[in-house]
């Protein structure tokens, strides 16, 4: 009988003392924008040069249309309204004002 008691008593108790691990805590986001540059056929695939206020080009790759919620490259700007203007040989493709807020990916749909 003390045997059964034990038997059913020590989980009870092992329950009892589990462990309380700290929670991962997540300070503030960061203060950061996100863009994805897609297009459906004609630029997919491709490096197209972005340039963000006038500043210095970078060179991003283009994701097809149907990728671009699974993998795709995102370029980290800062947020607020920024002047966006993607070209690709000579052409400008894209040329407007947006407005970017901390955390979104922006997605910019090239033709």
């Amino acid at each position: 009988m003390k045997k059964l008691l034990i038997l059913l008593a020590l989980p009870l108790l092992l329950v009892g003392c589990k462990t309380n691990y700290p929670v991962a805590q997540q300070g503030g986001k960061e203060d950061m924008a996100f863009l994805l540059f897609v297009s459906s056929d004609k630029y997919a695939g491709k490096e197209v040069m972005v340039s963000i206020d006038e500043t210095q080009p970078f060179v991003a790759k283009v994701v097809k249309e149907k990728k671009a919620k699974r993998k795709g490259t995102q370029y980290g700007v800062s947020t607020g309204t920024r002047m966006l203007k993607v070209s690709c040989d000579g052409d400008v493709l894209y040329n407007k004002k947006v407005f970017l807020s901390t955390q979104e990916v922006k997605q910019i749909i090239l033709p």
